[in-house]
């Protein structure tokens, strides 16, 4: 088993966006903001990645799938304050972000008393997207930042996953959105400034499965640190 943290994953989103941006799918700006945004993303998860909990189903540490609600939110309800002492804007799109998986939910799937925690984080998240928010900024711009944070989010956990083959939805370009395919090796249309783009993940790899938490995390702790490794190229004509 390979095991990545959420920041880990959150490295290679910040990585793919500084890679990004020519002429058919335009600019990032503001361009340090939103790419602090695509790197920290998923911060709120630090604490619980250094002490991980066991899903006695598998033996192995709960993956970010496999958290309980109250966790996860938990967890995300403190995701924009850990990045709003480095940027307020970046902390908006980490804030919109998490909103917006939220926002996927359907609540009628729930119990009562999860769906009114949901109700909960997301009316906290409006609140506090109000307070960062930009006074200069537009809807739009807005609407277009958090939809590259989703794409390079997507595309970050696609490639550790192994997805491929895959599609981005509704990319921002310079003009239209548009749907990009995602091989092992290539993206269509291609997005990026150069013609060969190299991302990079440490992981740990575990050997075993486990019955004890603690020993899950001894192991994980002392276990060979690797470096995955996914290289892309511009799909040739």
């Amino acid at each position: 088993m390979i095991a990545v943290t959420q920041p880990a994953h959150a490295w290679v989103s910040g990585q793919l966006a500084r890679a990004w941006g020519n002429a058919r799918f335009g600019a990032v700006e503001p361009w340090e903001e939103v790419c602090l945004a695509a790197e920290q993303h998923d911060v709120g998860m630090t604490d619980w990645e250094l002490a991980p909990t066991l899903n006695p189903a598998t033996g192995l540490p709960h993956s970010f799938m496999e958290m309980d609600l109250h966790t996860h939110l938990a967890l995300w309800s403190s995701a924009a304050d850990r990045v709003r002492p480095q940027s307020r804007y970046a902390a908006l799109l980490v804030s919109l972000h998490g909103s917006a998986l939220y926002e996927r939910r359907d609540l009628s799937r729930l119990d009562s008393d999860a769906a009114d925690r949901v109700r909960a984080f997301l009316a906290g998240q409006r609140e506090l997207q109000e307070r960062l928010r930009p006074p200069e900024a537009t809807d739009a711009d807005i609407a277009r930042n958090r939809r590259l944070v989703w794409t390079w989010d997507s595309l970050s956990l696609g490639l550790l996953l192994d997805w491929a083959p895959f599609e981005l939805r509704a990319v921002p370009t310079a003009g239209e959105p548009v749907d990009v395919a995602v091989t092992e090796e290539t993206l269509d249309p291609w997005p990026f400034a150069a013609e060969q783009v190299t991302v990079r993940a440490e992981a740990r790899r575990l050997a075993g499965r486990y019955d004890d938490e603690a020993a899950m995390r001894s192991a994980l702790a002392h276990s060979p640190v690797i470096t995955l490794e996914r290289k892309l190229r511009r799909a040739r004509p």
